[in-house]
């Protein structure tokens, strides 16, 4: 095989901030809100790319609401359009929901693509073979409704959908053993493999240019902004008269209190729980959905430390390729333990066009130095 220009092999030592002492939580702070000075993202900051970006940072602050949903990434914008779903099915009724952002709207990487099978042998050994089993068709099933919804409305040229192939590259004889018995253990579990496609280094050389084994099998990537950025819209619109939607970013939540079970109200629906401070004011509602993802222990101090939510790094480098895209194909890429991505962006003339690639990984390079409670 040959030989990368990165280390090879790290999945264990970047995990190495596990083994650290669990901190004290008395005396220990909790996950920090968003810095203000962030890098640019190449997905957000691209021109034109966030419409909603200041979406409500200025104004009247909604005071009130029945749902308060903290995170403006896919996972809190899906949680108001599920709601939003369940309740067109009510007769009657109307829910007010608020979704309030640190930072501009909306920050997601860009893979859409379940994995069939690799680690699947670990995680069985950790949650036995079932719920090892249920964890790969849930990312099954999350990928597969979301290519649904993204069909239904029309949105494929929207959000820069590409459904192509993904290639795993194996670029040591570990991986390659490894991801053998992985295969085998997924097929004895009952998972669906039959979509992989086991490639010779040779056969990648010959198709691709590349010079290690790996396994190919379906997958996408979009670009994930526009995608949550159509989702909010939509559910803006499936039927304001039953949720009413709104979203303030630039409006971090410092803190949550509960409100005093005797607070008045006629009606024992509109009975506020808890109050989110805000630097412009504060928020009352009865149900909190916290979708914040890395910074959960700012307001969730129980989930701070290695048995929590870890915080961790990722980045990504967009650059011109120098031939057109019909030389690089759509094909989308993982290697290194999934430690190195990339894929194409789609152009509009594949003869001609050089598209922009996305390059992602390298925190094999850094070690876990980085990392942080």
């Amino acid at each position: 095989m040959s030989i990368l220009s990165v280390p090879v092999l790290q999945e264990q030592a970047a995990q190495a901030i596990f083994d650290l002492p669990a901190p004290n939580y008395e005396s220990s702070t909790s996950t920090s809100l968003p810095v203000p000075n962030s890098t640019h993202s190449f997905w957000i900051n691209s021109p034109g790319a966030n419409p909603l970006a200041k979406e409500g940072s200025e104004g009247e602050l909604t005071v009130d609401a029945d749902v308060c949903i903290i995170g403006s990434g896919i996972t809190g914008v899906s949680v108001a359009y599920h709601l939003a779903k369940s309740l067109a099915l009510l007769e009657d009724g109307q829910i007010t929901a608020v979704v309030l952002e640190a930072r501009d709207f909306c920050r997601n990487g860009g893979h859409l693509t379940p994995v069939p099978f690799l680690h699947f042998k670990e995680k069985e050994e950790l949650f036995g073979s079932e719920d090892a089993k249920r964890a790969y068709l849930l990312e099954k099933y999350t990928a597969s409704e979301i290519l649904n919804i993204i069909k239904k409305e029309h949105w494929e040229d929207d959000i820069d959908l590409v459904s192509s192939d993904h290639v795993s590259l194996f670029v040591t004889d570990v991986e390659v053993d490894a991801a053998k018995l992985d295969f085998a253990a997924a097929s004895k579990a009952g998972l669906d493999v039959t979509h992989v496609e086991w490639l010779s280094d040779e056969e990648v050389r010959s198709e691709y240019g590349a010079t290690f084994p790996g396994v190919r099998f379906p997958g996408n990537n979009l670009w994930p902004l526009k995608l949550v950025t159509k989702l909010f819209k939509l559910t803006q619109k499936l039927d304001p008269t039953k949720f009413n939607l709104k979203l303030h970013t630039n409006t971090p939540v410092t803190s949550i209190s509960p409100l005093s079970s005797s607070s008045p109200s006629s009606n024992p629906h509109r009975r506020r729980r808890w109050a989110l401070t805000t630097p412009r004011g504060n928020v009352q509602c009865k149900y909190v959905v916290h979708a914040t993802n890395a910074y959960a222990s700012h307001l969730l101090p129980q989930f701070h430390g290695p048995n929590g939510i870890v915080p961790t790094r990722g980045q990504v480098m967009a650059m011109r390729a120098d031939v057109p895209a019909v030389n690089i194909t759509k094909t989308s890429w993982g290697g290194n333990q999934g430690f190195e991505y990339w894929f194409p962006r789609p152009v509009k003339n594949p003869e001609e066009d050089k598209p922009l690639v996305i390059l992602g990984g390298g925190r094999d390079a850094s070690g876990p130095d980085f990392e942080s409670y």
